[in-house]
């Protein structure tokens, strides 16, 4: 990986990203970000459904990306397809199935505060921008050979791995709610199986898998602040879930970790 591309706008703004990313996780010593379900917003200010938030939040990079995407000159070359393939699949699921799936609990009022969404935006539509620049205009490697690197092939057995666990996960946590949840279900209960046998937050731990293999495979900058900014929100978010569920749960397994299996 190199760090200037020569691209003064491009580097700048990878620069810009890495500080951004900073500034998420010291801010996360305040407080996890006002989104959904234990965590959702508590102020009477503009906030969204939990639906409706998540959508909106990553749905530029479903829209940004592409757009950058197809304005390079090497657009339609078979490696950055590849790599738009991939990422479409991601954020599909993050944008739309994922949030789609959820199931509320009649009478929630789980909210999701518009400030998170539109610094979503910033994020989404920084790091949409400068993996599609990289991979179409500013990248020089990715000709066909690439899909026999052992970057790549090591990248995208980890990023498969890591989208799997975050999937499988999302699946158990959706599950434990029936399909057609009624007032006196319990609101929260806790997960068993996958990755919930090793740590708290094992989607969240899937979600940053994948970045890491996605960044491997494509050996980019541009996919270091992805992983960067996805450590700086989910990690915090990860260690407070993990402490509401052992204050709110007397037996919740001690063997558990927050996010990292027998570290953290």
């Amino acid at each position: 990986m190199q760090w200037y591309t020569g691209n003064t706008t491009y580097d700048t703004l990878l620069i810009v990203g890495f500080i951004f990313a900073l500034l998420v996780f010291v801010s996360s010593k305040f407080g996890t970000a006002k989104y959904g379900g234990r965590f959702g917003a508590k102020n009477k200010g503009f906030s969204l459904s939990s639906k409706t938030g998540w959508v909106l939040m990553e749905i530029p990079a479903l829209i940004v990306f592409p757009i950058v995407y197809f304005m390079g000159r090497n657009a339609f070359e078979m490696v950055p397809l590849f790599f738009l393939a991939i990422w479409t699949m991601h954020y599909l699921n993050r944008a739309l199935i994922t949030p789609l799936m959820m199931r509320s609990q009649p009478g929630s009022k789980d909210t999701f505060d518009f400030s998170v969404v539109f610094l979503g935006w910033v994020s989404l539509s920084l790091h949409s921008y400068l993996n599609a620049r990289y991979m179409t205009e500013l990248g020089s490697d990715y000709q066909p050979e690439w899909f026999g690197d052992p970057r790549f092939i090591i990248g995208l057995i980890i990023y498969l791995f890591g989208f799997t666990l975050n999937v499988y996960s999302d699946s158990i946590l959706r599950n434990l709610r029936s399909k057609n949840p009624t007032t006196d279900e319990p609101r929260y209960k806790i997960p068993y199986g996958g990755g919930f046998r090793f740590v708290t937050c094992p989607q969240y731990l899937g979600e940053i898998i994948s970045f890491i293999g996605f960044a491997t495979m494509t050996w980019n900058l541009g996919a270091v602040f992805v992983i960067a900014i996805t450590v700086g929100n989910l990690v915090p978010r990860a260690l407070y879930t993990h402490r509401w569920f052992i204050k709110n749960f007397s037996g919740y397994p001690k063997n558990r970790k927050a996010i990292i299996p027998f570290l953290l």
